[in-house]
């Protein structure tokens, strides 16, 4: 679970330092790279932002358009092979079509060229629009803003799945559950946690209730090619020419995999745990599957029992990834939803 981690932004404003060893390749690739652009990409300014983990070299620049038009844009190189595939497909426009409303409101960031190759290196690479401001996350949260959110994922779940039917022989990886019950265990009296009698007992009820808990979350619906990290800081808002909220889009495509929609909501809903009010009263689950039933796409009932058994599993786990007694607010909201969903999930 990816807490701490800001995605790569395509943005105007982050913070960010110039070029370094790890934007050394990227920057001795340059020439190569404006050679392969036509002409059309200018000098870049490569930079590496406190932020940013990975090797990719990142940097701002601008395309001329063969009308001479002047755009900004983001630079990115190595690329992921799934992270360019999707980014790619989903975003790519002409640029005599870059204003329209269509590509202008696409859930992804539109994109002008893109290889898998440059110079002798085998890689991918992108060129990308150039969001203005910081990513959504990078100010306090509005319930506008949630609900943008969760109808840009929404209209991201239907580009992807309209672009690529989803590939039911290669669903998204699974932990494992058991071993990460072991875990939870021990590192719950490794921390020293006054709620230790209380993690022991819940814990030993889902592991009783482990065998019917996998066998409902594997037979869960796979129709949706999911985002897999869904939250603010890996939302970037569009300029609006009326001064109006522009739409959103979601960036850092590089771990989209076949799953059920509710994972995607509740991803975003675990990293919150502990301080919901960042949420703004929006319920992450039920606001994905309003969003969804506004664009047409498939919701069950049955989905709405499915999160708990994820809530479960999720919640049951958590001290397995906490190291210090740091993270005692999210472990205590952690056990509340745990100890209240049991009576109902586990019986």
């Amino acid at each position: 679970m990816h807490t701490d981690r800001m995605a790569f932004t395509l943005s105007e404003d982050e913070g960010h330092t110039p070029v370094n060893e790890g934007n050394a390749l990227a920057s001795t690739l340059e020439p190569a790279l404006r050679d392969a652009c036509r002409g059309h990409l200018g000098p870049v300014q490569w930079f590496h932002a406190t932020w940013q983990h990975g090797g990719a070299g990142t940097g701002f620049a601008e395309w001329t358009t063969s009308r001479g038009r002047k755009l900004p844009c983001v630079v990115k190189l190595p690329v992921p092979y799934r992270e360019y595939a999707w980014t790619k497909r989903l975003g790519l426009v002409h640029e005599d079509d870059w204003d329209r409303s269509e590509p202008a409101s696409l859930p992804t960031p539109r994109v002008l060229a893109g290889g898998f190759e440059l110079g002798t290196y085998d890689f991918a690479w992108l060129i990308m629009e150039r969001f203005p401001g910081n990513p959504l996350g990078a100010h306090a949260l509005t319930e506008p803003d949630i609900w943008d959110l969760f109808e840009t994922t929404a209209e991201f779940h239907a580009a992807a799945v309209l672009d690529t039917p989803v590939d039911l022989t290669h669903p998204g990886d699974e932990p494992d559950w058991a071993a990460l019950l072991d875990r939870a265990e021990r590192q719950t009296e490794a921390l020293g946690l006054d709620t230790a009698p209380r993690w022991s007992a819940a814990l030993r009820r889902v592991r009783n209730a482990l065998p019917a808990l996998l066998d409902a979350w594997q037979a869960r619906p796979i129709d949706t090619w999911c985002h897999r990290d869904v939250h603010a800081h890996n939302a970037m808002r569009r300029a609006h020419a009326d001064g109006a909220r522009g739409k959103l889009a979601l960036i850092d495509l590089a771990r989209i995999a076949p799953g059920c929609w509710v994972e995607d909501a509740l991803y975003l809903e675990r990293l919150c745990w502990g301080r919901e009010e960042v949420l703004c009263g929006v319920d992450p689950v039920r606001a994905l599957a309003q969003t969804r039933r506004g664009i047409g796409l498939p919701v069950d009932d049955a989905d709405l029992t499915l999160a708990d058994v994820r809530r479960v599993l999720m919640a049951a786990t958590s001290p397995a990834f906490s190291r210090t007694q740091g993270d005692l607010v999210y472990l205590g909201a952690a056990l509340d939803r745990l100890e209240r969903l049991l009576p109902t999930v586990c019986g």
